[in-house]
């Protein structure tokens, strides 16, 4: 078992910054595929960037690429999601999910959300216009 949480949301201008931030205690962190989706009011939930176990190989849908950035420090059983040039439509509550098994190194596979095993309980981002 896994345990996430989310931290690091909060109200925003346009243009502005966000660091999301996902504690993960109880399964070894650094062999969980890590993952950020977001679901905004009556819209599905959405991928929004990957991370693979050891940190290299890393995956962004084309809505936030160039904009967010996800990492990972192990040693702090810790994901992060950087993201900048925020805009009114990256409102949305954000979680982060983790995968017990080693997926393979496709965006398309980090993209479903069936993959995870494991979620957090969301931290809401607004962004103002």
């Amino acid at each position: 078992q896994v345990q996430l949480v989310e931290s690091g949301g909060g109200l925003v201008q346009a243009g502005g910054s966000l660091r999301l931030s996902c504690a993960a205690s109880g399964r070894t962190f650094s062999t969980t595929c890590m993952g950020w989706f977001r679901q905004a009011p009556g819209k599905e939930r959405e991928f929004v960037a990957g991370i693979s176990r050891g940190g290299i190989n890393t995956y962004y849908a084309d809505s936030v690429k160039g904009r967010s950035t996800i990492s990972r420090d192990n040693a702090k059983n810790t994901v992060y999601l950087q993201m900048n040039n925020l805009k009114p439509e990256d409102t949305a509550v954000y979680y982060c999910a983790g995968a017990e098994r080693n997926l393979p190194y496709s965006r398309s596979v980090y993209a479903r959300a069936d993959e995870y095993d494991y979620w957090g309980q969301g931290t809401q981002v607004t962004v103002s216009s």
